[in-house]
């Protein structure tokens, strides 16, 4: 389709338009935690990022602090806000490190530095990956996770992870708000077999 042409309708359905906000999903609430060349704790909260390989990371970043932080150190720890962290969390996502650099304490946050990576874990954030930078390039940060640490709270009878005593948010950019994860609503690999398959 040419830029010049306009757009057709579907019926059924209210056409957006390609200016209009971006819903992919909601998006995850990551916090990115990086020391600044003072070894001062900085965290931001970014939404563009998901897995991008089985030990990997992709984040979306534009330039500012943190990735000032990550040319500098390598590093990074990535945790998840939750439904506990929502006001901390906002907080970490709009105010500048370059600002006040003592936003993490300011939050009421603590750090323990990471035995594994050059970059500070965030107590209060209950699910941590530790990640070694692998590419920043163009505004995207790319980062193999070394290892992820849970605090027992959010683990199930089995040692997993659980994210339903995780309660992580999420972002929804249609409605400009962050959103509580839902509850279960089918098995991976097990509820299409009801239609068919091997």
């Amino acid at each position: 389709m040419k830029d010049n042409t306009p757009l057709q309708e579907i019926a059924g359905r209210k056409n957006f338009g390609p200016n209009h906000t971006l819903v992919t999903t909601p998006q995850p609430c990551v916090m990115i935690a990086t020391w600044d060349k003072d070894k001062n704790p900085d965290v931001m909260m970014a939404a563009w990022a998901g897995q991008y390989d089985y030990k990997q990371i992709v984040i979306s970043l534009s330039k500012h602090k943190t990735t000032e932080n990550l040319e500098l150190t390598k590093a990074f720890t990535v945790s998840f806000a939750d439904e506990r962290t929502v006001k901390e969390s906002d907080y970490f996502g709009i105010v500048s490190g370059s600002k006040v650099p003592d936003k993490v304490a300011k939050a009421g946050f603590t750090v323990t530095p990471s035995p594994n990576v050059d970059a500070p874990i965030i107590n209060e954030y209950p699910l941590t990956l530790e990640c070694k930078v692998v590419s920043f390039a163009d505004g995207c940060l790319i980062g193999e996770v070394v290892n992820m640490s849970a605090d027992p709270s959010i683990l199930d009878a089995e040692g997993k992870v659980d994210l339903g005593l995780l309660k992580p948010i999420v972002f929804d950019a249609s409605g400009v708000c962050y959103r509580a994860l839902g509850d279960v609503v089918g098995k991976a690999w097990g509820a299409g077999k009801e239609i068919g398959g091997e």
